[in-house]
């Protein structure tokens, strides 16, 4: 894959314009070639060579931070051994932010207690929950999905959403968050709070969850 570094300073001909390609390691293999291009063509053209030599650095230091080798986390598993007791269950990280350049964050949470956290939104994420076990409602705007085994249910972002555990014994769902954001931060917040699910989130939590780019725009889901 090439990306445009800059133009040449001359033309050979009225209409044909020279100009070099990089790859995107940024190493110094290139590529010349002339033909003929349309005034829209040398505009967008022109316009490209200004921003890439601005943009280039941080797209060689992307490249330098994406995953470069796969991993398995086995059953019963956190990512880095930091299980978190939260929201009446335990929320095991299986893909962290910084395994794929914060553009994914999913988490594994069995649930003991019933309920869930207050109706909100993300202002950046949006989120996707996959229930493995038990049965789950989950209201995304104006819908309300009831969820088994098997099911999933998705949460645009800016869309206010909620989640609540409605079987008796463990249940169990995987929470995915894209991009990740500041969420893995957010549950180590949380954590700090106890095992149960807090009281009166809705006006205790407000500012906590703020901080981490959502906001809290009603109670925990009745059912």
């Amino acid at each position: 894959m090439f990306i445009f570094i800059e133009a040449a300073a001359y033309c050979t001909s009225p209409g044909k314009f020279e100009w070099m390609l990089l790859n995107m390691e940024g190493k110094e293999r290139t590529c010349h070639f002339t033909r003929n291009l349309t005034n829209m063509e040398r505009n967008t053209f022109l316009q490209i060579s200004l921003l890439a030599p601005f943009s280039l650095p941080a797209l060689q230091k992307a490249i330098e931070q994406n995953p470069q080798k796969g991993f398995k986390v086995s059953a019963g598993d956190d990512r880095f051994q930091e299980e978190l007791n939260i929201m009446g269950g335990q929320f095991r990280c299986v893909v962290a932010s910084k395994d794929s350049n914060g553009e994914l964050l999913i988490y594994h949470t069995s649930r003991r207690e019933k309920g869930g956290p207050a109706l909100h939104f993300h202002h950046e994420q949006d989120e996707w929950f996959y229930v493995l076990s038990g049965e789950f409602t989950v209201k995304v705007g104006d819908d309300v999905f009831n969820l088994k085994a098997g099911d999933s249910a998705f949460a645009p972002r800016k869309i206010p959403h909620a989640f609540a555990k409605i079987s008796d014994g463990d249940a169990q769902m995987l929470v995915l968050f894209q991009p990740a954001g500041s969420m893995e931060d957010f549950f180590k917040e949380m954590s700090k709070l106890g095992k149960e699910i807090p009281k009166d989130q809705e006006t205790r939590l407000k500012a906590l969850w703020v901080s981490h780019g959502m906001q809290i725009v009603g109670a925990p889901l009745k059912f």
